[in-house]
């Protein structure tokens, strides 16, 4: 009968430092799920911005026809997108809050709560027309 070699391999890992490097793998897998939250709400919210930026572009339109701004999207010839709710596509309910003969005021609120953490986005944008972000979701 053959004697069985035993073969030693060097620079092996141990058990130890495989379990520490699946420790660290699992670290970094979660902070990136973290992040990959945020991103996804970014990307929504450029729905929020995009739209506001055409309801602010058609109000100055308005504006430089009528000597004023408009409270109705009809008057501006806005249509909004379809939300989620109703078989569109759209994760914000878009409204005109305010509007005088010199102002505007419009404001997407996110009928989603897209990280889950009970705060709904809401984005207004003015007749300077920057879109400000005023709840974080």
């Amino acid at each position: 009968m053959k004697s069985m070699k035993i073969y030693k391999i060097k620079g092996a890992a141990s058990f130890n430092e495989l379990l520490l490097v699946l420790a660290a793998v699992g670290m970094l897998a979660t902070m990136a799920w973290m992040n990959y939250d945020s991103i996804i709400v970014s990307i929504k919210a450029s729905e929020a911005k995009t739209q506001l930026k055409g309801i602010a572009g058609l109000q100055t339109q308005h504006r430089h026809i009528h000597s004023k701004y408009s409270m109705n999207f009809g008057d501006i010839y806005f249509d909004p997108p379809k939300s989620v709710n109703d078989g569109g596509t759209a994760n914000y309910a878009y409204e005109i809050i305010e509007a005088t003969n010199t102002s505007f005021k419009a404001r997407a609120t996110a009928i989603i709560d897209f990280n889950g953490d009970g705060q709904f986005n809401v984005w207004e944008i003015d007749e300077n027309q920057k879109p400000t972000e005023f709840t974080k979701d």
